[in-house]
């Protein structure tokens, strides 16, 4: 099968039915008209079979497209309620909580904190969804999830509670094909480039639905900039790996570790008005917290103070 995420394919169709039209429903999902061409295409040569009608308006699903669709829909659902019946009958004596956090951001936040966390509490069990922003979301509003471990909590629904970290940075990675790359230089000054001009580069990016993602996608309306994005991933260290391999420029959170290398590319670090972020943990507002939650939240909040921006 295709090595797009089920998720990507299913908002690529969404907005094909949505706009009737191939280019406008590139625009909206601020990639090339050829790439989503491309990656129906393929999926359809695999499938061997045609998704969308495409002879009249409005295009509509064929009838092996309705079945891809349901299947699909169903892959994330199924593979939810697989961990909900293997955890009903494991570890029963436990306190188990259930947290949802995108695989990209557990990978630099969850080492800070839950070692801790789990010494303090040797027997609570700890299950991960590592999911989109959106899903995790869902999940805790419908407390089938304890926890939402994510970034950017102005954005998260009402009936959810939060405590974060407070702000920090972005980084773009500008390599050597991009015009506004500075020979010999590893760091570029803040403030030295105006964003409208970076936005108009080579973009290699994160999928949409991801928290960095709908940020870029904010600016890109705001400066009213269409994008040339070359390449997505759903994982942050691969569209690292493709800007400082040349293939365009991306942007990153400070957490990320990118070693300097000014003959390959330049580290610029965006103003903090500019472009910001903020790790939280979240709740569903109706939830009575044990002691057991509290230590969690505190053990949270306690490496946020310590790796948090001083100035803020």
């Amino acid at each position: 099968m295709s090595k797009i995420s089920s998720q990507d394919i299913l908002y690529y169709i969404d907005a094909i039915l949505k706009y009737s039209n191939y280019g406008k429903a590139a625009k909206s999902l601020y990639i090339s008209q050829p790439y989503l061409t491309q990656v129906i295409k393929r999926v359809e040569n695999e499938l061997n079979c045609e998704l969308i009608t495409r002879n009249k308006l409005p295009y509509r699903l064929t009838e092996q497209g309705k079945i891809y669709y349901q299947y699909l829909t169903s892959l994330e659902n199924n593979y939810a309620k697989l961990l909900r019946e293997i955890s009903d009958v494991s570890d029963i004596d436990k306190t188990v909580i259930k947290i949802g956090v995108l695989p990209s951001l557990g990978t630099y936040l969850l080492p800070l904190f839950l070692p801790d966390f789990l010494t303090l509490h040797p027997d609570c069990r700890i299950e991960l969804l590592e999911s989109l922003p959106e899903k995790n979301e869902k999940l805790t509003k419908n407390n089938e999830l304890d926890f939402w471990i994510g970034q950017n909590s102005r954005n998260i629904s009402p009936n959810l509670n939060s405590v974060s970290w407070g702000r920090h940075r972005y980084r773009a990675v500008i390599p050597r094909c991009s015009e506004l790359y500075q020979e010999d230089t590893a760091v570029i000054a803040e403030g030295s480039i105006d964003m409208s001009k970076i936005l108009c580069q080579k973009l290699v990016l994160t999928s949409k639905g991801s928290a960095i993602r709908k940020q870029i996608d904010q600016l890109l309306n705001l400066y009213k900039v269409e994008p040339r994005i070359i390449m997505e991933s759903t994982e942050i260290n691969t569209i690292l790996k493709l800007a400082t391999g040349n293939l365009g420029i991306t942007f990153i959170p400070e957490s990320v570790y990118v070693k300097e290398s000014p003959s390959e590319y330049n580290i610029y670090q965006i103003p903090i008005d500019e472009l910001s972020l903020d790790y939280f943990i979240a709740y569903h507002n109706e939830r009575k917290l044990s002691n057991i939650d509290h230590d969690l939240i505190n053990a949270f909040l306690i490496h946020g103070q310590n790796n948090s921006d001083p100035g803020e």
